[in-house]
C-alpha cells in the first residue's frame, strides 16, 4: 500500500514546518501557494516536494482528489477556493496544531500536558506569562503554535515537559480533536472577518479550544465576556473563571490604592507590588495564566510570584519605550483590533493616541469607548478617516497618511503627564509587512525625535 498524500497549502513558516513533519512521518506531500516567491521555491526544492502555483477550478479538484488530507497554512482563509473545494469533495482538513496533537498522542513516552490560550486579544502575553510561570517551577516548556515555533516543531523536542499553545482561530478552525488539559479563552471581539465567513464561524472556531476536553480538564473563561461565559457553560470540563467575581480575581488593597492581590480559589497568589508590570490588562492576563498552571497542577503560587516579579511582556504590546519631557511613550503596535486598542487606552488617564492602519472590515467604534481618557488622536493609514470619525468627540482629531508625520504631530501636542500611545486598532499591512515592523519604526522615530533627551 502506497504512502498517503497530503496537500499543504501555503509554504511560509508554519507550512514549511508542516511539510517537514509530514515527510518525517512517511507522508507524500504536495505543496501549493498563491504567492510563489524565490524563498518558497527554494524551500520546496530543499524538501523535495512539488510546488503548485495557484491551482484553481478542475486543476484544484484533481489535486485534492489525489490527496487524503489538506493542511492549510494559517493565512489561508476559510473562504479560500481550496477550503471550499476540500469541503465539497470530502477531503479532511487539519491544521498544524491538529496534526501535532494527534502525533503527540502516539508519543512512545506518552503525551505531555498541553496548556492552550485563545482570544481576540492578549493571547501572546498570556502564553508567555504561562511559560514563565512553568519555567519558574522547573518545568521545561516553550510557547508554540501562533509563535516562532509551530507546534509540529515543538513536539519534536524531547527535552520539553509540557507545551503551551497559542491558538488562533485560523488553527482552531481545522482542529477537530485538539485538546488541552487547561485552556483559557480570554475574550471575543470582531476580528478577522476577512478570513472567516462570519462572526459566528469565528466564534465557533474559538470554542473548539474547549470542545474536546475531559471532565478532569479545566476550561477557564473571562467573567467580563458574556459570549465566552455562555460558550463555557456548555462545555464538558471543569469550568473556572477569572475576573470580577471569578474563581481567580483581583482584590484591591483599599479605596484610593492602586495596589492589590491576585487571589485564587485556595487563597492569595501574588501582589501587584511584586509584579514588574501591573497595568489592568497585565493583572487580567496574570489571573488567566495563574489559573492554567494551578489547575493543571504544573506550578505553585511561589513559582507564579517569582515569574511575575520578572515578567515584562512581549515587545509591541504596551511596550514602554521611554519618557521624554515627562511624557511616557508606549508602543502598542500589536493592538491590531479595536478591542485591543480600547484596552490600551483604558490603562492611562490622558492619552495622545496614534491609531489606524489596514481595514479588516470591523467596526472601529469600540476603540472610542473611553473618550474622557483621550486628549488627542492622530489617525493614520488606510482607515484614518474611519478612525477620525470614531473619535470625533475628542477635542483634537487630525489625520495624516504616514507614521513619521503622526509621531511628530503627537509629540508637539503631548505635554508633561500625558501618555503618547501608538495603539493602531488596525492591521499593519497597508504600509508595513507586520505589526513588528510598524512598532520598530515607531520606536526608531521616538528615539530619533527625542535624541539626546532620551
Amino acid at each position: 500500500m502506497s504512502d498517503p498524500t497530503a496537500l499543504v497549502y501555503g509554504l511560509a513558516v508554519a507550512g514549511a514546518s508542516t511539510v517537514r513533519a509530514l515527510l518525517r512521518r512517511g507522508w507524500n506531500v504536495v505543496a501549493a501557494d498563491d504567492v510563489i516567491t524565490d524563498e518558497r521555491s527554494a524551500v520546496a526544492d530543499e524538501l523535495g516536494v512539488e510546488l503548485v502555483d495557484t491551482p484553481r477550478g478542475l486543476e484544484l479538484d484533481d489535486l485534492l482528489r489525489s490527496c487524503r488530507m489538506l493542511s492549510p497554512a494559517p493565512g489561508i482563509p476559510e473562504t479560500h477556493d481550496v477550503i471550499v473545494a476540500a469541503r465539497r469533495l470530502g477531503v479532511e482538513i487539519a491544521s498544524e496544531i491538529e496534526l501535532a496533537y494527534r502525533w503527540e498522542q502516539g508519543r512512545p513516552g506518552g503525551p505531555r500536558p498541553m496548556l492552550a490560550v485563545t482570544g481576540t486579544d492578549g493571547k501572546t502575553t498570556t502564553t508567555l506569562m504561562t511559560v514563565a510561570m512553568l519555567r519558574a517551577a522547573g518545568v521545561s516548556t516553550v510557547d508554540a503554535g501562533n509563535t516562532d515555533t509551530p507546534l509540529v516543531d515543538a513536539i519534536a523536542d524531547e527535552t520539553l515537559d509540557a507545551l503551551v499553545v497559542e491558538c488562533t482561530s485560523f488553527r482552531l478552525a481545522w482542529a477537530p480533536t485538539f485538546r488541552a488539559e487547561a485552556a483559557t479563552w480570554l475574550n471575543l471581539a470582531p476580528d478577522h472577518l476577512n478570513w472567516h465567513f462570519s462572526m459566528q464561524t469565528y466564534e465557533d472556531a474559538k470554542a473548539t479550544i474547549w470542545a474536546n476536553q475531559r471532565p478532569t480538564d479545566a476550561a477557564i473563561a473571562f467573567t467580563g465576556d458574556v459570549t465566552v461565559m455562555k460558550r463555557q457553560a456548555a462545555m464538558p470540563s471543569r469550568r473556572l473563571s477569572f475576573g470580577i467575581g471569578g474563581d481567580y480575581h483581583f482584590r484591591p488593597d483599599g479605596p484610593g490604592s492602586a495596589g492589590g492581590t491576585l487571589v485564587g480559589p485556595d487563597g492569595d497568589i501574588a501582589t501587584t507590588a511584586d509584579m514588574r508590570r501591573s497595568l489592568p490588562h497585565d493583572i487580567t492576563n496574570a489571573l488567566a495564566a495563574s489559573a492554567m498552571v494551578l489547575e493543571s497542577g504544573l506550578a505553585d503560587v511561589d513559582a507564579i510570584a517569582r515569574a511575575l516579579a520578572d515578567f515584562v511582556g512581549p515587545p509591541h504590546r504596551l511596550e514602554h519605550i521611554g519618557r521624554w519631557r515627562d511624557v511616557d511613550w508606549y508602543n502598542d503596535s500589536k493592538a491590531t483590533t479595536p478591542h485591543a486598542a480600547s484596552v490600551a487606552i483604558r490603562a492611562f488617564d490622558r492619552v495622545v493616541l496614534i491609531a489606524g492602519g489596514k481595514d479588516k472590515m470591523v467596526d472601529l467604534a469600540e476603540m472610542a469607548t473611553d473618550l474622557d481618557r483621550v486628549k488627542a488622536v492622530i489617525a493614520i493609514g488606510q482607515t484614518r478617516s474611519s478612525v477620525a470619525e470614531a473619535f470625533d468627540a475628542v477635542p483634537v482629531v487630525e489625520t495624516t497618511e504616514f507614521l513619521p508625520a503622526a509621531v511628530e504631530r503627537a509629540a508637539e501636542i503631548a505635554v508633561g503627564g500625558d501618555t503618547l500611545l501608538l495603539s493602531p486598532g488596525c492591521a499593519s499591512l497597508d504600509q508595513y509587512p507586520s505589526f513588528e515592523a510598524r512598532g520598530d519604526h515607531f520606536r526608531t522615530l521616538a528615539h530619533s525625535l527625542n535624541g539626546a533627551d532620551s
